[in-house]
């Protein structure tokens, strides 16, 4: 029988770069002198992976989070992988924003990522498991392809490839 190659789908983020790249921003807040004393702040919660910016105005909030999002590049964390609402109000006359960091795959991006390579006909199985897809076929050649094919794709969240076999 022959050998079956494989690869895992996932889209996972490491807390510990994000921490340290908030960890520069609030540095960098309290430095810069035009935000310094505006009452803005960044603050993250690890257990529920979301980042809350509190600014006087929705103009520092975006300023706030673009300091955030240079140091998330600077530590190699994708921008999409943060998802920021719209802002709202909060007491004090604040503006909050709240980004939440994905983690996993989706149930509705997991079935168009195997439609999609399904529409290609790959000949290679897609299995949803939880919140990661497990690609597999009987040709390294073709998971490569698959690859190439997906990573030409945006669903929105970025995708790593893990497990190859």
């Amino acid at each position: 029988m022959a050998k079956e190659n494989s690869f895992d789908i996932v889209s996972e983020c490491d807390m510990q770069e994000v921490d340290n790249a908030y960890q520069q921003s609030c540095k960098a807040l309290q430095q810069r002198y035009d935000l310094k004393d505006s009452g803005s702040s960044i603050e993250l919660d690890k257990s529920d992976r979301t980042f809350t910016v509190l600014a006087p105005s929705e103009f520092v909030s975006n300023q706030v989070i673009d300091i955030l999002n240079t140091h998330l590049v600077r530590r190699k964390i994708d921008l999409k992988a943060v998802t920021w609402g719209s802002p709202q109000d909060a007491s004090g006359g604040q503006v909050r924003t709240v980004g939440t960091i994905v983690q996993g795959i989706d149930q509705d991006i997991s079935r168009q990522i195997n439609k999609d390579i399904k529409a290609e006909k790959f000949k290679v199985k897609v299995q949803i498991e939880g919140d990661k897809l497990r690609v597999s076929g009987p040709k390294r050649d073709t998971l490569q392809d698959v690859i190439a094919f997906l990573k030409d794709k945006d669903y929105g969240i970025p995708l790593q490839f893990t497990n190859y076999r």
